[in-house]
């Protein structure tokens, strides 16, 4: 049965945000976390699913069912596809769908933690996350080809996460340090994270500027 949740407007989708409906009771607050922006449509996560919303507001749809969690909704540059972030049978694995709703595709296999990050620009390659090969409690990034699958390859940065392709491809800006606790009562600042540039060719790295 499909499920919908009332949003009005461009709703702001941070954690604690508050969507209210056009008409009927009100559904409170609602945690809706994780936004993603296409050209037409908004996707977030709610209660462990994939939801989608017209940009001028309306009726949010829920894309994802079954799966125990799903989170990381990322447009492809087209806006036609969502990959995300899903735990099926106990194992947290990249996914994509189509925007419109469908059937999932699943596209890493590695009995690790994958999460989606972004898309190349072209949309022929996504990007995750994963600790598959770290030595350590650190992610790297990897690239896996949408048209031929396989197995994702590493990109040659020692480590990272949260990454963006530049409108080339030829540079990406990434976390090189992540966050050591993400979730800290009466937090009051201090794990800004930074934010390098770096040329895939040679990589070379642009640190971008920051105060503390």
């Amino acid at each position: 049965m499909k499920q919908l949740i009332p949003i009005v407007g461009v709703v702001v989708l941070t954690a604690g945000a508050a969507a209210q409906p056009s008409s009927g009771p009100s559904l409170g607050p609602l945690l809706l976390r994780e936004p993603a922006v296409s050209r037409t449509h908004i996707a977030f996560s709610y209660a462990g699913d994939i939801w989608i919303v017209p940009r001028e507001g309306g009726e949010a749809r829920r894309l994802t069912a079954g799966q125990a969690t799903a989170r990381n909704p990322r447009f492809s540059p087209d806006g036609s596809t969502i990959a995300y972030t899903a735990k099926v049978d106990g194992n947290t694995d990249v996914y994509t769908m189509p925007a419109s709703g469908g059937v999932a595709r699943r596209l890493t296999y590695h009995p690790g933690v994958d999460t989606s990050v972004g898309w190349a620009p072209d949309g022929s390659k996504l990007l995750i996350e994963s600790g598959r090969n770290s030595y350590g409690p650190f992610d790297r990034m990897y690239a896996v080809s949408l048209q031929s699958g396989g197995f994702p390859y590493e990109l040659p940065l020692p480590i990272g996460s949260e990454g963006s392709y530049s409108s080339d491809g030829a540079r990406i800006a990434y976390v090189p340090l992540q966050q050591w606790q993400r979730a800290w009562k009466r937090y009051r600042g201090g794990q800004t994270r930074r934010i390098w540039i770096a040329t895939l060719s040679d990589l070379s790295i642009e640190a971008v500027p920051r105060d503390n």
